[in-house]
């Protein structure tokens, strides 16, 4: 389906490539503890779906309101940098935000700008540096990099009152002729380009004007009115030196919009010009509860809808074939092998009653399939409390970093419940060392992931971008993987470990059974193809919107689609893994264990062609580093979201092929 990037200007980013930053701990936590006390005493007194994350911020007339800088991106490089790598006018000192984990791995670098902006007071026109007679003089080196920035597409980010930039586009939709002279259609996209090209020459915004909207709360009279800043957008303008006119005092003159010339940038020579400003202020009936609702305003809900529709569909599907497996088959089979009379024509039929001697026999690498379920577990639960939480409103946009500072969180914390049930399993398939199984639980998954960013952010740190995570944070990461997630596995595996072993309803034959020659169909790569398909119908147009908030910082906040659509992967995850077993039961192959976990990741297999698609046709990448980073970010996506689905399916199948076994009379 295309789908229009304008269409998806509302999207929050749910997550940008791993990135880096400085201060986390305590300041983090106690941010968060913060936030939901906040978020539960603002949760009566609103009527929008999100719940603030801070406390709002009045105003009175005249009072400065901060406008700080966040970061430049770019959809085409997925490096972001600070924003003072680029040579803008810098205040007498700079101040950099203390950021919380999830800002850190974002990249953010929140740090102060010279603008002086005041609550309702307009400035038509003032130089932002120091030097109003004396322009800017960029050298040869700051030229080229700023030409560079500008064919790289880089989008700068501000922050006011901690409400994000933003530019508005205005369009006209596919209506009448009549209809279009009437209205336009408004989205917003983050933030403000940094310039432009027209053929081989550059251009740079060095004019912002400031458009802020606040809403006046009531008060007695007697009282001082007060503000509260409810949307923050910017109209970038490139304008030549010679059109800006700036007097001793800062002051300037825009040029009238028709004669003025836009202010070239040569990466070959050094260039002169000026960086401006003016504010413009309008009264809003928006409240500050309801701020955040321009930004997330979806003009595609439809299309989720028809995303949730097809994926019901796909699974009112499955949930029929598996009625019929059930309902008919089964009690079929089952009626037919309970037969007493009959026992001879039994044992001479096929079917899956047949290997009931084999079906529970360990398998091959026990250690290592009770540690990928561990973390399938692990996964799953941090997965469900993320999506959960954030559908109800308590991981705000306003709180930056929260979501994922949860997440990883929430990943180190349930490692107890991974360890347990990877431990309890371990011990059903008869395995002893879990000492060794608990450390295998604790890092493989883990390892693989840390091993895998780390090469990668030394390709970032070499492009010198805020993406890198320094070397504080990797080693404060790596103790919080030793010192919390590690122990809480051990502790869960020594319980479950200790615990009943699941109870298998039929012994295992000491002598294995042949496996007799299987169908090609039957072949376990035919069976990943089959069995991916559905599960990932389910849920690819949801996929959509996701990889853009990711890799195109469009903004996404359909939490409560997210949720529906992930119930909807569970289900049939769950669904197609029970019909792939009972069809491998019925063929008498009953090495069952590795297969199914394999064959229920096979949806991975489609979001890594759709990330591939992704690529070729919706972003505009060609450079090798950032190539390598979207390659590498989507193996772990595609890595997770198979340990995820195997997870699933595996235990799904194993109850199923427990139940079964249970009801039929074995002599």
């Amino acid at each position: 389906m295309a789908i229009s990037p304008a269409a998806n200007r509302a999207l929050l980013p749910l997550t940008s490539a791993p990135t880096r930053g400085s201060k986390m701990a305590a300041s983090a936590t106690m941010e968060r503890l913060r936030y939901i006390l906040v978020s539960l005493l603002l949760l009566h007194g609103t009527d929008s779906f999100y719940v603030p994350g801070v406390a709002p911020i009045n105003f009175h007339r005249n009072d400065p309101v901060e406008i700080k800088a966040v970061k430049l991106t770019s959809s085409r490089t997925q490096l972001p940098y600070e924003y003072y790598s680029l040579p803008f006018c810098q205040p007498t000192k700079i101040t950099y935000k203390a950021e919380n984990l999830g800002e850190v791995l974002r990249g953010d670098r929140i740090v102060n700008t010279p603008f002086q902006v005041s609550m309702n007071v307009e400035k038509k026109c003032e130089v932002l540096c120091n030097f109003p007679n004396k322009p800017v003089i960029l050298t040869v080196e700051q030229s080229k990099l700023i030409a560079e920035r500008i064919r790289e597409d880089y989008y700068v980010h501000l922050i006011a009152d901690n409400l994000p930039v933003a530019t508005r586009l205005e369009f006209y939709s596919n209506r009448e002729e009549e209809e279009k002279k009437k209205e336009k259609d408004v989205q917003f996209e983050h933030g403000y380009r940094l310039g432009f090209m027209d053929g081989n020459k550059f251009y740079l915004h060095n004019h912002l004007s400031f458009i802020l909207y606040y809403h006046r709360e009531d008060v007695e009279e007697n009282q001082e009115p007060t503000y509260r800043v409810v949307r923050f957008e910017v109209i970038p303008q490139s304008i030549k030196l010679e059109d800006l006119k700036a007097d001793e005092k800062s002051m300037c003159t825009l040029p009238e919009a028709t004669g003025s010339a836009p202010q070239e940038i040569d990466p070959s020579k050094e260039n002169q010009l000026l960086f401006t400003y003016s504010v413009h202020w309008e009264e809003s009936d928006i409240k500050w509860a309801s701020r955040w609702d321009t930004y997330l305003t979806m003009s595609d809900v439809q299309i989720h809808w028809f995303s949730i529709i097809n994926s019901v569909v796909v699974v009112f599907f499955l949930s029929g074939i598996l009625s019929m497996i059930i309902i008919r088959t089964l009690r079929k089979d089952i009626a037919n092998y309970n037969k007493e009379d009959d026992i001879e024509d039994t044992m001479e039929e096929s079917g899956w009653k047949l290997v009931h001697g084999d079906v529970f026999r360990p398998p091959q690498y026990p250690m290592i399939l009770s540690s990928l379920l561990g973390s399938g577990i692990q996964l799953f639960c941090m997965i469900l409390i993320v999506i959960f939480v954030a559908m109800l409103g308590m991981l705000s946009p306003s709180s930056r970093g929260a979501l994922m500072t949860t997440a990883c969180f929430l990943f180190m914390f349930m490692g107890v419940f991974g360890g347990f049930f990877a431990g309890r399993l371990y011990r059903t398939l008869k395995g002893h060392r879990w000492k060794k199984g608990a450390f295998c639980t604790a890092t493989l998954y883990p390892g693989v992931v840390f091993g895998i960013c780390f090469v990668l952010n030394c390709f970032i740190w070499g492009k010198h971008s805020s993406g890198a995570v320094p070397f504080p944070t990797m080693v404060a990461l790596l103790c919080m993987w030793f010192g919390i997630s590690l122990p809480l596995v051990y502790l869960g595996y020594y319980f479950g470990f200790r615990k009943q072993p699941y109870d298998n309803p039929v012994r295992t034959n000491q002598i294995p059974r042949q496996i007799p020659e299987q169908r090609w169909y039957m072949n376990k790569f035919v069976g990943i193809l089959m069995a991916g398909i559905l599960p990932f119908g389910a849920m690819f147009i949801e996929l959509f919107f996701i990889f853009s908030a990711i890799w195109e910082n469009q903004f996404y906040y359909l939490f409560g689609f997210l949720f529906l659509v992930f119930i909807i992967l569970v289900v049939s995850c769950s669904q197609i893994s029970i019909v792939m077993v009972y069809f491998q039961l019925c063929a008498e192959d009953y090495r069952w264990w590795w297969r199914t976990f394999l064959v229920s990741g096979g949806s991975a297999f489609y979001v890594l062609i759709y990330a591939i698609f992704y690529f070729v046709n919706k972003l505009d990448i060609v450079e090798f580093i950032p190539s390598l980073l979207y390659f590498g970010y989507t193996a772990l996506m595609v890595l997770s979201f198979w340990l995820l689905t195997g997870t699933i399916g595996f235990y799904a199948a194993y109850m199923f092929v427990r139940k079964i076994y249970a009801a039929v009379k074995i002599d």
